[in-house]
């Protein structure tokens, strides 16, 4: 009876992989299956069995018959051959190649072997792929302070993952952002580190768009360029959606909707789900003063924020992160212990355990338009208790990161990024 069961089974195996169906049986003998049709076909839709269940079984038993082996003695059809020396033989001759057959993964042409452009068969301008980054574009690119800096990381083997945090905005407004991506894409390709490109800040917040076409416009242009230039790589910007803080006070709501038209959440979530973003922050800066008139404390406001960004699964698309510029002041932070314990858990921790936010941005040192430098640490990496309450940080440093400008050093890029390195697991390299 086992040995019954498993003929059964291989001869249904069989039939399946040899495209044959098992028709329900007819008892009068003939192809029709139209009873076997749902009620209410049409009539000129007609069944007809192409195989009978005896022409299926027999088909199968001779596959399987002499344990398979007119299944192993089966062949492909042999190809049709066609001599072209043949008299009344024609064999065009304008398509592509020489005519000549070559060996698997060699080359077609004379001098592709060594990897260069192979001279044109016919003498005309031969395919140069417009995104490809040259020795020149990317020695340029490493004579820059970020370029520098990338080297500067790889010598003092920081365990930082590093990102470029650039502006395209203006170079877009320009007209110029196939040159200003190329050349981010320049300095990416220095450093195969590099995670990725932040290419914008403050989108739709500032002044520099002011319709929401020209926006999506700028967010789709530049993640296909940026894309096409850099595959593999990860794309990321950052923003503010200052309606997420009311929470369900539809009088906020409506305030900052008509206030900030352009920062439409399901604007910025097509944007996430077009694939435009693989990371996108959101600034918490405002979180506390914000919504004041409604009685918003800063702690609600976040706690909305976050409660918005999880209720439309944001991170299912991208990463979220949080960017909070609250543990500097102006020349250092003068936090005590107790403060930046308390500021630790209501900026850091709160957006963590949120799950929505997975990680933070912390800025560590920045400059107003006065000249004036702000900082978490103590001048020349002076130590203070805000930087050593962040140190204590160390089971989460994996999700903390900063923004370094290697152009405005504390002390020089090496110093600063191996300082930096105690906190944060990942960096935006600032260029211009």
């Amino acid at each position: 009876m086992r040995r019954r069961l498993r003929q059964v089974f291989i001869i249904g195996l069989t039939l399946s992989l040899l495209g044959i169906g098992v028709p329900a049986y007819s008892e009068d003998g003939d192809r029709n299956c139209n009873s076997d049709l749902p009620a209410g076909t049409p009539s000129y839709v007609v069944c007809t069995w192409l195989n009978t269940p005896e022409e299926a079984l027999e088909t199968a038993m001779f596959w399987l018959g002499n344990d398979g082996q007119n299944m192993e003695d089966a062949a492909p059809i042999p190809p049709i051959m066609i001599d072209c020396s043949e008299e009344g033989n024609s064999c065009p001759t304008d398509s592509e190649g020489d005519g000549q057959l070559h060996d698997v993964d060699g080359p077609d042409v004379p001098g592709a072997e060594d990897g260069g452009t192979p001279e044109c068969q016919n003498g005309e301008q031969c395919y140069v792929d417009p995104n490809t980054i040259t020795e020149a574009e990317k020695t340029a690119a490493q004579e820059t302070p970020a370029g520098q800096a990338t080297q500067a990381m790889a010598q003092t083997q920081t365990t930082m993952r590093v990102w470029i945090e650039t502006e395209l905005a203006d170079d877009y407004k320009a007209g110029k952002l196939t040159e200003a991506a190329k050349r981010i894409a320049a300095l990416v390709a220095t450093q195969p580190g590099v995670v990725g490109v932040r290419f914008t800040s403050q989108l739709g917040y500032n002044q520099t768009f002011t319709t929401a076409d020209e926006l999506d416009k700028f967010v789709s242009e530049t993640a296909t360029a940026l894309r096409t230039l850099l595959p593999g790589k990860k794309l990321a910007a950052h923003t503010v959606v200052p309606v997420f803080g009311c929470g369900t006070d539809q009088t906020c709501t409506a305030e900052m909707t008509k206030k900030y038209p352009l920062l439409d959440p399901e604007r910025i979530g097509a944007w996430l789900s077009k694939g435009y973003l693989d990371q996108l922050a959101l600034d918490s800066g405002h979180l506390a003063t914000a919504y004041a008139t409604w009685k918003i404390d800063a702690t609600a406001a976040q706690r909305n924020q976050w409660a918005q960004v999880q209720g439309r699964a944001w991170d299912a698309y991208a990463q979220i992160a949080t960017e909070d510029a609250s543990f500097t002041a102006a020349g250092s932070s003068a936090l005590t212990e107790e403060q930046i314990t308390k500021a630790i858990a209501e900026r850091i921790a709160a957006p963590l355990r949120s799950d929505a936010a997975e990680t933070v941005t912390l800025w560590s040192r920045w400059q107003n338009e006065q000249g004036q430098i702000n900082r978490m640490y103590g001048e020349k990496w002076a130590a203070n208790a805000t930087w050593e309450q962040l140190k204590k940080l160390d089971t989460i440093k994996p999700r903390l990161a900063t923004i370094y400008d290697p152009a405005n050093p504390e002390v020089d890029p090496a110093t600063d990024l191996q300082k930096l390195s105690e906190v944060f697991g990942q960096v935006y390299l600032h260029t211009s």
